[in-house]
Formats: structure tokens, C-alpha cells, sequence
């Protein structure tokens, strides 16, 4: 289990576990099954009898009173709890990451798994040691079997795009494949040049 997958598992529990409640004390109000079956719900349980309704007349008249707040106060907490979960179901879309990749070996390690955060703060770390490279960055992306590994390199001036793509791809991105036993991985590559002040002449 990942790190962001237990906040998230756990706020679809919590989700679940009210929108199953509602659901519980709807139906059973609406098929009157406290009269039915002589169960006794707890003093002030809402939603007895098919007749009652969740917020009276008396309810509404009540808060209504409270000035001209009230009703601005509650369209921008249901704003706010939109877009909260539309923030959240938009990050679990976009979240394509593997989160964690097979081992590989011969055989290949079964139960042994490596945290894409791992691998590519390897690759980087190993990339940004590479001559001509100032800075470096790797994301992984996709799925555990096909996943897709995005570079960024910063050059300095002095560096070579050229020779620096072939060591690239000779040491980190090589050591990448022998350690998750894949034969091929698509590999998107960035380079930009650092910038620098220019030199003035006397």
C-alpha cells in the first residue's frame, strides 16, 4: 500500500460508510420498518415514518430566521465540499504512476517490488553525475508492466547533447532496464542548457 493510497482508501471508506448510513435510515423510514418488524430507534432518531421528512417546516422557519447569512453560509460549504471531491477524483485521474515495479532477475524475484520514487531518484541521481549535466530529473509514469520513463537534463554549457544522450543511455537508463528485467522501456528525453551570466570583457 502506498503513501497516498491510504489517505484516499481511507477517505472512500468514510465516504462509503455515510452515503451507506443515509441510504440504511432512507429505507428503512420509507418502508416503515421500525412499525413493521416493532424495533424502537433511539429518542430524536430522524426519518421514523414514511411521513417524516429529514428538515421540518419549524426546522426551516428556525434557521431561516438567522439573518442573511445563513443561506450564503451553506451554498459555500456545499461550493467548497464540490470542489474539494472534484479536486480529489481530478488527482486520482491524473495519478499514472506505477507505484511500484517487479524486480528483475533470473529468475525474477517474485514478492520483491521496487517504489518508482526509488528508481527514479536512482536514475537521476546516477544522471546527474554524468559529465556536462548540471541538473537531472526522472519521472516514471504508466502502468507496473509498461511503464514510461521521462527524463530532464539541464546541461551546462561545456556539456555535448550527443554524448551526453549516449552515456545516458549506456549507464542510468541500462541499469534501469537489468533492475526491473524489462528488455525495453520507452524513454522520453529533455535537455535544455543551463543559463549563465555572460562574461564581460575589460
Amino acid at each position: 500500500m502506498t503513501p497516498r493510497s491510504v489517505p484516499n482508501r481511507s477517505l472512500l471508506a468514510l465516504a462509503g460508510l455515510v452515503l451507506l448510513g443515509g441510504g440504511l435510515l432512507i429505507l428503512f423510514a420509507g418502508f416503515d420498518l421500525y412499525r413493521r418488524h416493532d424495533l424502537v430507534p433511539p429518542a430524536g432518531w430522524p426519518l421514523i415514518t414514511p411521513a417524516d421528512v429529514l428538515l421540518g417546516s419549524a426546522d426551516r422557519a428556525r434557521w431561516s430566521s438567522q439573518g442573511w447569512w445563513w443561506w450564503p453560509a451553506v451554498i459555500a460549504a456545499l461550493v467548497l465540499a464540490a470542489a474539494l471531491a472534484l479536486w480529489w477524483l481530478l488527482g486520482q485521474l491524473g495519478r499514472r504512476r506505477p507505484g511500484s515495479l517487479p524486480v528483475g532477475g533470473t529468475p525474477p524475484q517474485e514478492g520483491v517490488e521496487l517504489r518508482d520514487s526509488a528508481l527514479s531518484d536512482a536514475i537521476a541521481t546516477e544522471a546527474g553525475a554524468l559529465p556536462g549535466v548540471d541538473r537531472a530529473t526522472v519521472r516514471i509514469t504508466g502502468r507496473p508492466a509498461r511503464h514510461r520513463t521521462r527524463v530532464r537534463l539541464t546541461l551546462t554549457p561545456e556539456g555535448t547533447p550527443g554524448a551526453t544522450l549516449g552515456a545516458l543511455c549506456e549507464g542510468p537508463l541500462r541499469t534501469a532496464r537489468r533492475s526491473t528485467g524489462l528488455p525495453e522501456t520507452p524513454t522520453e528525453v529533455r535537455l535544455n542548457v543551463t543559463r549563465h551570466k555572460p562574461h564581460r570583457a575589460e
